[in-house]
């Protein structure tokens, strides 16, 4: 499977590993998953950074085929290599749901991560606490309070996408401290990005909740 990637087929754009990862979806094939996660200790970059790209994409589709590496990308949130983190990171939002408490006994280095990482790093460290609140009430407790400090001090531009993904945590124990920061930030926020957060805002005043 190594030879399919995209720098192995000197192709400078990611058709080929998406192309991979559907291949591998399709056939449900471990031990092809098992030979792009080895790939993932290559000492070439770019390898690396297809097989992360592979992975996600198999996650995207089939996040169960994915599901037994969760440790495989936490371990990896402490690289060097920023490409990586947030692959990884996206991978582990992805195992989460189904895969939940070693997510959660690593913790603290998602939280690590997440005040430390990049953007895209932070995007996806918020479905992972997302994911982790819906999982179980105890990682609720740790996970959501993340999301609410988050909500109150982040960007403004980054309050709508980012309560989105959190709203799958969402419920009726919960909603009323998530609207009351979401009506807090409302005023900092464009007339594109209020539609957004109304739009949760609604949805909870209608009793839908995706949790």
């Amino acid at each position: 499977m190594i030879e399919k990637l995209a720098y192995n087929l000197g192709v400078n754009d990611e058709e080929p590993n998406i192309a991979l990862a559907i291949e591998l979806c399709e056939a449900k094939d471990l031990v092809g998953i098992k030979e792009i996660v080895d790939g993932l200790k290559n000492k070439k970059t770019q390898i690396v950074n297809d097989c992360i790209k592979v992975l996600y994409e198999v996650g995207k589709r089939s996040p169960e085929l994915i599901s037994d590496y969760a440790l495989t990308f936490i371990a990896l949130l402490k690289s060097r290599n920023n490409r990586l983190v947030w692959g990884s990171m996206m991978a582990v939002s992805q195992v989460t749901p189904i895969n939940p408490n070693d997510v959660f006994e690593n913790i603290d280095i998602i939280v690590n991560t997440y005040e430390n990482g990049s953007v895209i790093t932070r995007d996806y460290s918020i479905s992972v606490f997302a994911e982790l609140a819906k999982a179980d009430e105890r990682y609720e407790k740790v996970t959501f309070k993340k999301i609410i400090q988050h909500l109150k001090t982040c960007k403004p531009k980054e309050v709508g996408q980012h309560s989105e993904r959190a709203f799958i945590c969402i419920n009726k124990k919960n909603s009323k401290e998530f609207v009351d920061v979401l009506i807090e930030r409302r005023d900092d926020l464009t007339d594109p990005q209020k539609k957004r957060v109304d739009k949760l805002i609604k949805n909870i005043e209608n009793g839908k909740f995706n949790s």
